[in-house]
């Protein structure tokens, strides 16, 4: 398989569905070698089958990165199975939504480990691989990229905690972003608005129905909606950094 990816090797976290598994597959449709992370081991073999069967390179990595050594650990296997690491799409989420005088404190704990641990912890430990690859690659370019939300710029009434960590992570992007722009990682955002995935399908009863209700006269954007927007940041020439896209539906008005 060839493309604008090729001899790249990319880590796509959060990968046994929606975005992350779409990702993964344009990711391999590009070129690159694929490592896709998640807890789910018959969902992410699933994925390794499709893109091998459409000729590309998937290696499997079973870890929980809201564990600081899974995380570690899971970067270092993707280095030592593939070679390298070119590009890291921190994917993982979890959405817990409802007012905040009625939140389980578990929930709020669960989007603080995922959100922001989880992708702080994947990020420290690719950022040297990465930059590695950035000066030794044939593109002289590497590559990573957060997924956050439209939740991390539009506050609104029961999101508080979720906005809490994806205004962060937008905020984290861009400082690092500035960090390493001159050794030529680049460092980007994708804000996703409302995208048909499992995100919400974990909410309360009574929470989930008053979303569906909210977006039942909205057509949903794709999970490869949202890969397009990362296979269109990655495959730029190096002298591109596309710093920050945000993809609504096309009738989200939040």
């Amino acid at each position: 398989m060839t493309g604008r990816l090729q001899d790249t090797v990319a880590l796509v976290t959060g990968a046994s569905s929606g975005i992350g598994e779409a990702t993964a597959r344009s990711l391999a449709a590009q070129g690159a070698a694929v490592a896709v992370l998640g807890r789910r081991r018959d969902r992410l073999e699933d994925l390794a089958d499709k893109v091998r069967a459409d000729g590309g390179t998937a290696f499997v990595v079973v870890a929980d990165i809201t564990d600081q050594r899974q995380a570690a650990a899971a970067v270092e296997s993707v280095v030592a199975e593939l070679g390298r690491l070119d590009t890291l799409v921190n994917n993982a989420g979890f959405m817990g939504v409802g007012p905040a005088l009625d939140s389980p404190l578990e929930e709020w704990q669960r989007m603080l480990d995922v959100n922001v641990q989880g992708l702080l912890y994947t990020t420290h430990a690719a950022l040297p691989h990465l930059l590695s690859a950035a000066e030794d690659s044939p593109r002289r370019v590497a590559d990573l990229v957060n997924i956050s939300s439209t939740a991390g710029r539009v506050a609104r009434p029961g999101t508080a905690v979720y906005n809490l960590t994806k205004f962060g992570v937008n905020g984290f992007t861009e400082a690092l972003r500035q960090e390493v722009m001159q050794k030529h990682l680049r460092v980007s955002v994708v804000e996703p608005g409302t995208v048909a995935t499992e995100l919400s399908s974990h909410l309360r009863d009574g929470i989930r129905q008053a979303i569906e209700t909210q977006i039942q006269d909205i057509e949903l954007l794709h999970p490869e909606d949202i890969a397009d927007a990362v296979s269109y940041i990655v495959t730029r020439d190096r002298r591109v950094a596309v710093n920050e896209i945000l993809v609504r539906a096309s009738e989200q008005a939040w």
